[in-house]
């Protein structure tokens, strides 16, 4: 009910006094007044006073305002008229102790000509019988009344069938009066007033009064917990009077009479008086006049009220929702149902095994008997229910980082028992131990299906299959922090609840073969239409054999859910749990968790336990000391490992002084505070234990371990540089950085004989004589005839250099380039000399082994020659061995001591295969790379047999780049003991699969 600031009197009236504190009210259609939400229709409308929630109720019974059948009007009003006319219905019925009570507003609320609810069928109609009457709440700052209103002939009908019995010929009356709706037991305590409740009192409401009104009846309500009704104070004064016959325009309406008794009203005497339906205008069927307006009060003061008569309304469904905001217009007070949802429009979003309600402000679902849940998602009480979802996390434990994406949750509920099974899969360790103590994963499902105690709902109840909760755990007392996420994203169509659930945080290391051990607790938990909230604090045991650990963490969850606005839920309520259990199976490698818990309503002294001082930080232990909590407050400190003393004053423990330390050989014993550190010495590095030391071991070579981006081996090959990086080369016939390395086209530099034709192939080529000529392609003589090789006598072995000399390259007519017609020069054994020069012209180059010019060697006529020939063989560089052991002789200054290691090395730079640690004594064997063979090392006085970690090199046979394969269909022909047979050929490769015996001697 809107209406802020102040009323604006007419005729010279000042402004009315200032407003109190807003009003919060609902009206609702089956002639009731609530400062709540309306609970579910069937939880009131056919019971009888008091009611279990706040109402005030001028006509409480199954009204119907569908079918056009009647309207309701709400409206807040400050206007001097109503006031005033309040005012002496008031003084009427208290005409002493009201004699000075000004209302500064006043609350009207009107129902016109509503039916009672009945269900239709073909063969009835609706009933003709409707009724109208009127609730006025007058108040200030200091005090309330209530007037109830019922124009003569207005109760046409007195009650309506019970909700549960539509079949049974059977009215119940409706009620009259108040209920404050609060109280162990409010009939009782006298939280109620009852006017009427039978039908002789119901038809004594349009004949009687307390006021001396017929129909007129006003009640105290603003100052005790009791309604006092008019009339205890003796004769009542004047009843109101209605303005002049010319009113002023800005009140013209507000003093009409409901039916024809105007004269009555205007010259009153006591017998004869009807009630003033404050503000009303009736309905005027006959002219463009709407009833489902005020009239207005003024052209600048408008006040005017919307019918609540939407035609889809059901019988009772709905309540009409009147709250007052500082922002909202003062001047107009609305209700329109044209946007809102109603059952008949959403009635799919409903479980099918749940009733729809329409109400003010939209609809809710709610499930039916033998089902539970929100209404929206419902599951059939006592049953067994299963959940499936997916967990994802990134976790610290300790110093290790754990991912994992995606892996199974499965949930086990036996809801007859309160019972809740969770597993989870897949998690990997050391993750999955450390989750043990995070036991509000499995909990949350403990809460969704507790064993429900009376009068309580359990989390499911309330949320359904929809809801998000965000859980944040701090453990104690190393302060790791985790927060876990689950959404629940409805029922599947077995009535599986599918959920989410990421982890993400740090949780504390739990060693292997540990078991922990979930302390049974209580929880409270508290609620409000779209969220809970609870925190608390949990303890656990660590047991590792007969050692245990009592540990702790703190957390604060909250769960958000989509709620129906009207459903009553409660402020608090606590979960028990009697068992909780935490497990991890090795062996399956799943988690697992299982609680056994039960929801009731809270102690009113009910809270969470308290924070223990270990955990708030108001010990008084002092570095390095630890506080270790006890029972309630009390705790105890605690020395840290490390340290001595009584927890008040702790100091230090040497342990390399005290021989505690656990350094191995070639290790320095450093002492820290609260611990000790080992060092290695020169040439060793620590071991994968922390405390052991081994000798430094050379930087991996790239080319072995395949961490080179060099192209193919048959193509490039790696070359180790000995500092961990490798250089790449490409092999003879490509091309390239190595990395990328494409084929060289020999043929392109025309090296066979010209009665020859090249062929590339990859990383080669191959040279084959024409047609007419006979030998392997460098050197190719005319045969005689066709057809016919000449004897083998008369083919003269020529090498490329004779043959060069021999047959010289034609010279196309024309101007040439330097060089052409050259003959070349050979040696005794037939090679081509370093130093060519051309006989005419007098250039001179250098030519390698094939004969091809050298760039860049090219000396012009008359010019000294080029210096050709091989160079000087060069030193070979230091190998891998070579390079540490220089290494280290420059770290240790030229001269090592006796107990510092150096590698040995062949004459051919490879790692001598034993290795000995100065005179230590100790020796081992090691492989090529230099590395330790493990368990090799021998004490001193022994040595352990070592074989050569080098292999002499293999040689395989490649064939000639200038020899061509073989055609298909070549085989050889073999004899080998007393059998004949052959042996086919693929190419250079010999098809031993298919070799056959021609002929076998026995």
């Amino acid at each position: 009910a809107g209406g802020q600031g102040k009323g604006t009197g007419r005729g010279g009236t000042s402004a009315a006094p200032e407003r109190p504190a807003p009003l919060s009210l609902q009206v609702g259609t089956n002639g009731v007044i609530s400062t709540q939400d309306f609970p579910r229709e069937t939880q009131y409308v056919d019971d009888d006073f008091p009611t279990d929630f706040p109402v005030v109720a001028p006509f409480l019974a199954d009204l119907d305002t569908s079918g056009d059948r009647g309207n309701i009007y709400y409206r807040q009003d400050d206007s001097r008229d109503v006031l005033e006319r309040a005012v002496g219905y008031i003084q009427a019925g208290f005409p002493r102790s009201a004699g000075g009570f000004v209302p500064t507003n006043a609350f009207i609320a009107t129902w016109e000509d509503v039916g009672a609810y009945q269900e239709l069928s073909q063969d009835t109609k609706p009933s003709t019988k409707l009724n109208t009457f009127q609730a006025v709440i007058a108040y200030n700052d200091e005090d309330t009344y209530t007037i109830f209103l019922y124009p003569d002939g207005s109760l046409q009908f007195l009650g309506t069938r019970p909700k549960e019995s539509y079949n049974v010929q059977l009215e119940l009356p409706a009620r009259v009066g108040f209920s404050w709706g609060d109280g162990d037991d409010p009939k009782r305590d006298g939280l109620f007033h009852s006017l009427a409740s039978s039908e002789e009192a119901l038809r004594n409401l349009e004949r009687e009064s307390n006021t001396g009104i017929p129909g007129v009846w006003v009640f105290h309500v603003g100052s005790a917990e009791r309604v006092e009704p008019g009339g205890g104070e003796g004769a009542a004064p004047a009843p109101p009077q209605s303005p002049p016959e010319h009113p002023n325009p800005s009140t013209t309406g507000y003093t009409r009479p409901f039916s024809s008794h105007t004269s009555m009203a205007q010259h009153p005497s006591h017998g004869s008086r009807t009630p003033v339906l404050l503000g009303f205008v009736p309905g005027r069927r006959d002219t463009q006049e709407q009833s489902h307006w005020l009239q207005p009060r003024g052209d600048s003061d408008t006040r005017q009220s919307h019918s609540a008569n939407p035609s889809s309304y059901s019988s009772g469904h709905h309540g009409v929702g009147v709250e007052e905001d500082v922002h909202f217009n003062p001047d107009v007070f609305t209700y329109s149902a044209a946007s809102k949802e109603t059952c008949a429009q959403h009635h799919g979003r409903c479980s099918p095994h749940a009733f729809c309600t329409d109400y003010a402000a939209g609809f809710c679902c709610h499930c039916r008997a033998t089902f539970y849940g929100n209404g929206r998602q419902c599951l059939p009480e006592g049953a067994v229910h299963r959940l499936n979802g997916k967990v994802s996390g990134s976790l610290r434990v300790g110093r290790a980082s754990i991912r994992f994406q995606d892996v199974d949750l499965h949930a086990y509920i036996v809801g007859s028992d309160g019972r809740a099974y969770t597993a989870i899969s897949g998690v990997p360790q050391p993750a999955a131990r450390a989750l043990l103590p995070l036991l509000p994963i499995g909990g949350l499902f403990a809460w969704l299906f507790a064993l429900e105690e009376p009068g309580s709902e359990n989390g499911f109840s309330i949320t359904g299959a929809e809801f998000t909760q965000s859980l944040e755990v701090k453990f104690y007392p190393g302060g790791e922090t985790v927060q876990v996420t689950q959404t629940a994203e409805g029922l599947g169509p077995d009535n599986y609840l599918s959920l989410r659930t990421h982890i993400q945080g740090e949780v504390p290391f739990l060693p292997e073969n540990v078991t922990v051990h979930i302390t049974p607790y209580k929880e409270l938990y508290s609620y409000s239409s779209s969220a809970v909230t609870s925190s608390g604090q949990r303890e656990y045991v660590v047991a590792a054999g007969t050692a245990n650990q009592t540990l702790s963490y703190r957390l604060r969850q909250n769960i958000t859910f989509a709620g129906c606005p009207h459903s009553r839920l409660p402020a608090r309520q606590r979960l028990s749990v009697a068992r909780a259990f935490a497990l991890f199976d090795n062996h399956e490698h799943v988690l697992r968790y299982a609680l056994a818990a039960r929801i009731g309503p809270a102690p009113d002294d009910a809270e969470n336990p308290g924070v223990s001082p270990c955990h708030d930080g108001t010990h008084t232990c002092q570095a390095p000391a630890r506080c270790q909590p006890g029972v309630g407050a009390e705790y105890t400190c605690e020395c840290t490992a490390g340290y001595r003393g009584d927890g008040r004053g702790c100091r230090d423990v040497d342990e390399c002084a005290e021989g505690l330390s656990q350094c191995g050989p070639f290790s320095v014993c450093l002492n820290m505070p609260g611990s000790y550190r080992c060092e290695c010495r020169g040439g060793y590095r620590p071991a994968g234990d922390g405390q052991a030391c081994v000798p430094l071991a050379p930087p991996s070579d790239p080319c072995e371990d395949g961490r080179h981006p060099c192209a193919p081996g048959d193509r490039a090959r790696c070359l180790s540089r000995g500092d961990g990086r490798a250089t790449c080369e490409c092999l003879p016939g490509y091309t390239g950085d190595g990395i990328h390395c494409s084929d060289v086209d020999e043929c392109a530099e025309s090296p066979c004989h010209p009665a020859a034709i090249c062929y590339n192939t990859p990383g080669s080529f191959s040279c084959r004589c024409r047609p007419g000529y006979a030998g392997d392609g460098f050197q190719c003589t005319y045969a005689q005839g066709w057809g016919h090789l000449p004897p083998a006598e008369s083919i003269q072995q020529l090498t490329p250099c004779e043959h060069a000399r021999m047959y010289p390259r034609e010279v196309p007519p024309g101007p040439s380039p330097v060089g052409d017609g050259h003959v070349p020069q050979c040696d005794e054994q037939g090679r081509y000399r370093p130093l060519q020069c051309h006989s005419s012209s007098g250039h001179c180059w250098c030519v390698d082994t094939a004969g091809q010019e050298i760039a860049g060697t090219r000396t012009a006529p008359g010019t000294t020659p080029p210096r050709c020939g091989s160079p000087e063989p060069t030193e070979r560089p230091p190998s891998m061995c070579e390079r540490w052991r220089q290494s280290l002789l420059e770290h240790y200054g030229g001269s090592p001591r006796g107990d510092q290691y150096v590698p040995q090395c062949e004459p051919s730079g490879d790692f001598t295969p034993l290795q000995c640690h100065g005179d230590s004594g100790y020796c081992w064997c090691v492989e090529q790379s230099g590395r330790e063979i493990p368990g090799t090392r021998s004490e001193p006085g022994t040595t352990p047999p070592c074989l050569p970690s080098v292999a002499p090199p293999s040689v395989r046979p490649e064939p000639r780049p200038d020899v061509s394969p073989p055609a298909t269909g070549t085989f050889l022909l073999y004899a080998q003991g007393q059998q004949i047979g052959y042996l086919p050929l693929n190419g250079t490769r010999l098809q031993k699969e298919a070799a056959k015996t021609l002929l076998s001697l026995h």
